[in-house]
């Protein structure tokens, strides 16, 4: 029983994280704020976020097999706290500037994340630079929502 706790918590964190997605969503507040003519359509984030989400995890656990809790399993927690955190700030709070200001910390995470597990586990490095593009081009995005409404 005790070999299926840690896949089980991974995977609850990883749920805990996604869950703030649709319980802060966009909403009216969103859809009126002036956005970049590359802003991609509303039905492309839960699609990607879906798939990062499972390769969030599966590094995740990557990485504990191999190192327990260590410094990447640490950072990987800390990342997904600041994921976690940037819709509540964004759409609960309607905060774009410090939303950009977690996202930034976030994509930090993610970079010392990939820097961390790759002498553990190249295969979790790799799972992660999908992500790492994404929130890039999410950091981007919010910046020139900020921008554009500030």
């Amino acid at each position: 029983m005790t070999d299926y706790l840690p896949p089980a918590i991974i995977a609850a964190l990883v749920i805990g994280a996604a869950s703030t997605g649709a319980l802060f969503t966009p909403g009216p507040w969103y859809e009126q704020l002036a956005k970049p003519s590359w802003t991609p359509p509303n039905w492309l984030f839960p699609v990607a976020w879906t798939v990062l989400y499972a390769m969030i995890a599966y590094a995740g656990y990557r990485v504990w097999s191999i190192e327990g809790i260590g410094p990447a399993t640490i950072v990987w927690a800390i990342g997904l706290a600041f994921n976690a955190a940037w819709s509540w700030i964004m759409f609960g709070e309607h905060k774009i500037g410090m939303a950009l200001a977690d996202l930034t910390l976030m994509w930090l995470s993610i970079a010392a994340f990939i820097v961390l597990a790759w002498p553990i586990d190249r295969t979790a490095a790799y799972l992660f630079m999908p992500y790492f593009a994404w929130a890039t081009f999410a950091g981007a995005l919010n910046y020139e929502v900020w921008r554009l409404n500030s």
